[in-house]
């Protein structure tokens, strides 16, 4: 009986899981083009057929939710951006696959706003609270991400010792943003393919020639 009752306990908190994934998605959806503070429990309910109080079982209050929606869009750029950019070996090729993971993610449209981080942060950038603080960390984290694949690249002699590794990653960073807000003002591959041939060239140019 008790292995019975553990049996419905798992199923319905499967079941939690599952829809509360989905509310996740939908709203990093919402938010990526809307921006965050179009997410709420009412728009939501609507958009997905839930009742308002079923929402409420799973997050308290619109910042709860919100932040919820930051830890899911972290989770899906991690996904889609860090494993596959950080699966080459250390090097200058670990570099380029970081950024071309970053493209190839807007480029698909895994959020129809373009990059969520980038939209978010636009939003809050003026709003000091947590829901900023975790948009601000997340992002750092990605900035963080190509400064060190930078520094491991020069490490194992593919980029020159002497270039400054903070400068580049700074140089790559604008290009990827701007590359997200060009390719979200005029959809297409221009943009994307501009910001390629530009952080190869940068790149080709602090490269140690074998």
């Amino acid at each position: 009986m008790e292995t019975e009752e553990r049996r419905v306990t798992d199923r319905r908190r499967l079941r939690g899981d599952r829809t509360r994934h989905a509310i996740l998605s939908h709203a990093a959806r919402v938010a990526s083009a809307e921006g965050l503070e179009a997410v709420s429990l009412q728009r939501l309910a609507s958009d997905l057929g839930i009742s308002k109080s079923g929402l409420f079982a799973h997050f308290g209050s619109k910042e709860e939710l919100q932040l919820a929606v930051v830890d899911e869009a972290a989770r899906i750029f991690t996904d889609e951006v860090l494993r596959p950019g950080l699966a080459p070996p250390r090097g200058a090729g670990r570099v380029m696959a970081l950024c071309e993971a970053f493209l190839s993610y807007v480029q698909r449209g895994v959020f129809p706003g373009g990059c969520f981080f980038e939209a978010t942060m636009a939003e809050f950038d003026s709003k000091p609270g947590p829901v900023r603080d975790a948009v601000v960390e997340r992002k750092g984290y990605w900035s963080a991400t190509i400064l060190r694949a930078i520094g491991e690249a020069q490490e194992a002699g593919d980029i020159d010792a002497g270039v400054d590794a903070e400068q580049l990653a700074w140089e790559l960073n604008c290009l990827l943003a701007g590359a997200n807000g060009s390719h979200a003002v005029a959809a297409g591959s221009l943009a994307l393919d501009r910001a390629r041939r530009a952080i190869s060239h940068r790149l080709d140019g602090v490269s140690v020639r074998r």
